[in-house]
């Protein structure tokens, strides 16, 4: 067989092997996307986190700040009132900045009008109370926006928004809870 060749194969991909190689790649794109995407949601949830645990602290030193309405019985002390939801402000009270004469009632206004504002600019659907309770998270790990108002428990600050991301029927609960110390005045 002198005239004839030997054969050999291709050298090279066929179409399927083109096209298997391309659905991996596509498969791994997706992948990288979708972890991308829920990276971001995750640091997009601890910032709003972080800026409510800084919200709900900034409240607490202002009332560590004005010990005089913090004295006052449960049912007169102002901060202990507090419960706003983010679409209801109170009404703006008279500046305490600089040399203005506030006494303690009217600097509590103050700093809890200036309070709803930052959580009304800051969280879409926020609420904020303050309140006496000796609660700690229940069985499912949520924390609960009632208060037991018992006499010398704990002042607490609880701070929670309408999460996005979450089903409409998923349960509200707050989403930070700063106790300011055992039986706080």
């Amino acid at each position: 067989m002198a005239g004839h060749r030997a054969h050999r194969p291709c050298a090279g991909f066929t179409l399927v092997e083109v096209l298997v190689a391309l659905f991996v790649v596509a498969l791994g794109v997706a992948g990288a996307a979708a972890v991308q995407a829920v990276a971001v949601r995750a640091a997009g949830e601890a910032a709003r986190l972080a800026d409510g645990m800084r919200l709900a602290d900034s409240l607490a030193q202002r009332m560590r700040a004005n010990p005089a309405a913090m004295a006052l019985p449960d049912a007169a002390n102002p901060y202990l009132q507090f419960d706003v939801q983010a679409s209801a402000l109170p009404a703006a009270p008279a500046s305490c900045y600089g040399s203005a004469d506030c006494g303690p009632a009217e600097l509590a206004a103050f700093d809890l009008f200036e309070t709803a504002a930052q959580l009304a600019g800051r969280f879409p659907g926020g609420r904020m109370r303050v309140c006496r309770d000796a609660q700690t998270p229940g069985a499912t790990g949520l924390l609960a926006w009632d208060c037991t108002d018992t006499p010398g428990a704990p002042v607490t600050v609880k701070l929670g928004w309408h999460d996005r991301q979450a089903a409409p029927d998923a349960p509200e609960a707050p989403a930070v809870f700063l106790t300011l110390g055992e039986g706080a005045p």
